[in-house]
């Protein structure tokens, strides 16, 4: 079973030097900076192979080679929310407070940022169970559908909300609004079903420092497994794991001269 959402099925001809392109971009925005080695392992390919794929990616901008030969996102991913502060830091100091959130609810945690109407998964951590939610770690979903996208999208002001999603395509602009002024309201939102059948996800936001990338965290579970009146239980956990990131980063950023 997947996370809160499915991946789309991969097309029937993939072109694979254009996935690895992509997947590169995908962990430069995430990382922040990435080295040669660092690519070719990811990607499972020689060091030769990275270093032409991030020249090209200098080429067209997505990436920009800096200090000891790292490469960092370029003048294109600095143009989204969060390229500029360290995605890696948010993901280091979330994982212990996201894995102690798994331990206690026996359920699977995830941690995304939002990047114009979608999120994407920095971190997932799957509970120890026979049927579980799967590892989404470095994909995007559609923010108006998961519950970490709607707590994320509920804290922007309503004009960049209307900008937006004025013209997205299956979205209700008004419907989505009302949504989330309630999940604005509430504290907190729910994905039941509206990503995948037979998963539920409870999400609530990260309360980061300036200069952070704004995060959620969700907490996901196959819906045999959910019961409504067990939904206070599982927000107040979710919140205290998100007390609990957003005094870590505050420490880490504290700590920063």
């Amino acid at each position: 079973m997947a996370t809160e959402g499915g991946t789309p099925p991969p097309p029937d001809y993939p072109i694979a030097s254009v996935d690895h392109a992509l997947r590169l971009v995908l962990l430069l925005q995430r990382e922040g900076s990435l080295g040669v080695r660092d690519a070719a392992a990811a990607l499972e390919v020689a060091p030769s192979t990275a270093h032409r794929l991030l020249a090209m990616l200098v080429y067209r901008g997505f990436a920009e080679q800096g200090a000891g030969r790292r490469y960092h996102p370029g003048p294109v991913l600095q143009r989204t929310p969060h390229a500029s502060a360290s995605v890696a830091i948010l993901r280091q100091a979330a994982r212990p407070h996201l894995a102690a959130l798994v331990d206690e609810v026996d359920e699977s945690a995830n941690l995304t940022v939002l990047v114009g109407t979608a999120v994407h998964f920095i971190l997932s951590l799957q509970a120890d169970r026979p049927l579980r939610t799967g590892d989404r770690t470095a994909t995007s979903l559609p923010a108006h559908r998961t519950s970490g996208g709607k707590v994320l999208l509920a804290a922007l002001p309503e004009p960049e909300l209307t900008g937006l999603y004025t013209g997205v395509a299956g979205v209700d602009l008004d419907e989505l609004l009302a949504e989330l002024a309630q999940v604005r309201e509430q504290g907190y939102a729910v994905n039941d079903q509206q990503t995948e059948t037979g998963l539920v996800a409870v999400g609530v936001i990260v309360e980061a420092p300036p200069g952070t990338a704004p995060a959620a965290v969700s907490l996901a579970l196959p819906s045999p497994r959910y019961d409504p009146g067990r939904l206070p239980t599982l927000v107040r956990a979710v919140q205290r794991t998100s007390e609990r990131i957003g005094a870590e980063l505050a420490r880490v950023a504290d700590a920063v001269p």
